[in-house]
């Protein structure tokens, strides 16, 4: 099926995709959950890159997997996410916004941002009240990257296109 912006993101690995699920699942609006915990690289880019798209990718996931950890929690306002650093994901995502800068929304030309979102759509003082829960036992860690992954919008929920997995 074609049609419907292209985002692409960076999965987890088994080891940290659990505990970023169950914090999504946990605490984001249930109403509102369409897609699974996700670090998102790219918002939107339209149909006609994805060939390029996948090209790119595929060279990327060539390589190891990138350094990743979490660092921080986040204040959204109305909402809670674990701050990502990484130099590795960085230069990807630079990289990709560097060779799609023609077709780019204004959000994906904004200063990019690394996060995992685990609430959004929430009262301040819900938001505020999670963040000092979860900063209470914080500790930065490693987060295991496994793939790239390119997923079609679909109106709320996203349509796997394909994953990429980094070598090993």
């Amino acid at each position: 099926m074609t049609g419907g912006a292209i985002i692409v993101t960076a999965t987890f690995g088994d080891g940290d995709n659990g505990w970023l699920q169950d914090l999504r699942r946990s605490h984001y609006p249930p109403e509102r959950n369409r897609v699974p915990a996700h670090l998102t690289l790219l918002r939107q880019l339209p149909p006609s890159v994805e060939g390029e798209l996948a090209t790119r990718l595929a060279r990327f996931a060539a390589a190891r997997p990138p350094a990743v950890w979490v660092t921080a929690i986040m204040d959204l306002g109305e909402g809670t996410a674990l701050r990502v650093e990484s130099d590795d994901l960085t230069r990807i995502q630079g990289e990709l916004a560097e060779a799609f800068h023609g077709v780019l929304t204004p959000q994906d030309l904004a200063r990019w941002q690394p996060h995992v979102t685990i609430q959004n759509k929430v009262a301040g003082r819900e938001a505020r009240a999670l963040q000092q829960q979860l900063r209470g036992t914080f500790q930065p860690r490693p987060l295991a990257i496994r793939a790239l992954a390119a997923w079609r919008y679909r109106d709320g929920p996203w349509e796997p296109i394909r994953s990429w997995p980094f070598r090993r």
